[in-house]
């Protein structure tokens, strides 16, 4: 099997390890296999593929669309490293108001699946980071949404220090009074 699935402490969101096969001419690894990911419970059809770039401190989060244009991502650095984190955004979940993170990285070639029902952000840990994700719905403006990056109430243990929003990121409220999903 080119890929292990990790469950993670939130029902929903997947740590997918890729099989990499190195020899002394470099490497090769899949990135998705969409036979693999559907028997292993990531039943998507991927729509969309997004890239971001960004320098040491930036947070890009906390994000998601709303129904019907939700979306799943599936996500992976390849370049730099960054701490990737998904929200439980389902009132009623076992799991409202809970996060997941990793450390996703160019040498781990980690991947974090994040299911519509999640907000999902990172912050770049190195000078420079470059993530790759694909999306199960087109980017839609009037569905986008997102939550306070620094909620108390979700409780992020973000590493570092200061971090650099854009003026969006800086204004979304808290998740007490944000769109989410019933």
């Amino acid at each position: 099997m080119p890929f292990q699935f990790e469950a993670t402490a939130i029902d929903g969101p997947i740590l997918v390890t890729p099989r990499v096969f190195a020899d002394e001419r470099g490497h090769f690894f899949e990135t998705f296999k969409h036979s693999e990911f559907a028997a292993n419970g990531i039943d998507e059809t991927f729509v969309q593929t997004n890239a971001s770039y960004s320098t040491r401190g930036v947070l890009r989060g906390m994000h998601y669309q709303l129904e019907p244009h939700a979306q799943a991502k599936l996500v992976r650095c390849v370049r730099g490293a960054v701490f990737d984190v998904a929200v439980d955004i389902r009132r009623g979940s076992d799991g409202f108001g809970r996060w997941v993170a990793r450390e996703l990285s160019a040498g781990n070639r980690l991947m974090l699946y994040v299911p519509a029902g999640f907000a999902h952000g990172f912050l770049t840990l190195t000078d420079e980071a470059e993530v790759h994700y694909m999306v199960s719905a087109e980017y839609h403006p009037d569905s986008e949404r997102g939550i306070m990056w620094d909620d108390p109430a979700v409780g992020v243990d973000w590493p570092g220090g200061e971090v650099l929003l854009s003026p969006k990121d800086r204004v979304y409220p808290p998740l007490a009074s944000a769109d989410v999903f019933d």
